[in-house]
């Protein structure tokens, strides 16, 4: 149980990460939307939702930038990023009408599935814009300071980036979609809504650490370094 409770623990040194730091900004922004903008369960769910596409972009500019320096890394490519737009695509496709049917009363009213332009004018009416920028700008930030700036693209691996946005969405959108049920039956409590963006933002830190925790040379060994 105290091992458990230890790997739950984020140090103070964390904290002080640019990437960490534009994290937390971000997952304010939902808090003052809610607490100000009058923001209910949808609007809340339905960012996140934009938050997968994101980083499905940023993922496939990952594998497309992995590894320059291994030639069979570049015919992989040709084969593994087409095929992670298709999967994930559909992925976050069926989780996106999950969202727009459930929390969204899509269809319940007799009205159509949006496409594109739809989904555009839902940002804006839902008034989630400045949001969906701001978690552009994190996931940039982390793009920049971690993949490219601490080197990590270069021994990145297709397989393990084709994997690894799946587990961060499915462990963090299971938790917002049940707790957000739990909003809807009880009315959409303030409190509730909040403490669910708290849990995300907590979630978002730990699983952004894990994954950037990277390999380095020191001298003539190589040892693991979790900054």
């Amino acid at each position: 149980m105290v091992s458990f409770l230890a790997r739950l623990k984020i140090s103070p040194a964390e904290f002080k990460r640019i990437s960490v730091i534009a994290i937390i900004i971000t997952n304010l922004i939902p808090i003052y939307g809610v607490l100000f903008m009058g923001w209910q369960v949808f609007p809340v769910i339905f960012l996140y939702w934009i938050e997968n596409v994101i980083i499905g972009i940023s993922n496939v500019l990952k594998m497309l930038l992995s590894s320059p320096g291994s030639p069979g890394q570049w015919v992989a490519k040709f084969f593994m990023i087409p095929f992670f737009c298709v999967h994930y695509g559909m992925f976050t496709l069926v989780h996106g009408i999950f969202i727009l049917v459930f929390f969204g009363g899509y269809m319940k009213s007799g009205s159509p599935m949006p496409g594109i332009s739809d989904l555009l004018n839902l940002i804006g009416s839902l008034q989630i814009g400045g949001a969906v920028l701001a978690l552009m700008l994190s996931h940039t930030v982390s793009f920049i300071t971690n993949y490219i700036g601490n080197g990590e693209y270069k021994q990145a691996s297709l397989s393990d980036l084709m994997a690894q946005p799946y587990g961060r969405v499915i462990i963090l959108h299971l938790t917002i979609m049940i707790g957000g049920f739990l909003m809807m039956a009880l009315g959409s409590p303030v409190v509730g809504l909040v403490f669910l963006i708290v849990l995300k933002t907590f979630i978002d830190i730990k699983t952004h650490l894990k994954q950037h925790t990277i390999t380095v040379p020191k001298k003539a060994d190589a040892v693991v370094i979790t900054d």
